[in-house]
C-alpha cells in the first residue's frame, strides 16, 4: 500500500504526523542524501517545502520523471513563494489543455 510523506524543516512539517503522515525533518546538508532515499521509499506523494524544493530542483526534477512519486510543493516558515501555485497551475494546463482554475491570477 502506498504511503504520503512529508520532506522540509522540522517547524513546517512536524505537524502533519498528527493526520498520519510521515515526516522527514532535514537540514540543507542532509537533505539531498534523504531525499533520494525517500524517492525510492514506497510513497504515492511527497510534499516537499517550497524552500526544499528549489534547494534540491535537480533531484525533484528526476523524480518527477517517474510514475510515482508525486512531488507536490507546500510553503513553509520560510514563506510561501508562490512556487507551488504556478506549478499545480502548469499541471492543471498540462493535464486538461487549458487554465481552468486561477484564470491569469498567477
Amino acid at each position: 500500500m502506498y504511503k504520503a510523506c512529508v520532506f522540509g524543516d522540522y517547524d513546517s512539517i512536524y505537524g502533519f504526523s498528527a493526520v498520519g503522515l510521515d515526516i522527514y525533518p532535514v537540514t540543507p546538508e542532509t537533505a539531498k542524501d534523504e531525499f533520494q532515499k525517500v524517492c525510492r521509499a514506497e510513497y504515492a506523494v511527497i510534499y516537499i517545502t517550497e524552500y526544499y524544493m528549489a534547494l534540491l530542483k535537480e533531484e525533484t526534477e528526476a523524480c518527477e520523471q517517474k510514475r510515482l512519486p508525486a512531488v507536490i510543493p507546500i510553503p513553509g516558515v520560510f514563506g510561501n513563494t508562490k512556487d507551488g501555485i504556478r506549478r499545480v497551475k502548469r499541471m492543471v494546463e498540462q493535464a486538461v489543455g487549458s487554465d481552468i482554475i486561477f484564470g491569469s491570477e498567477y
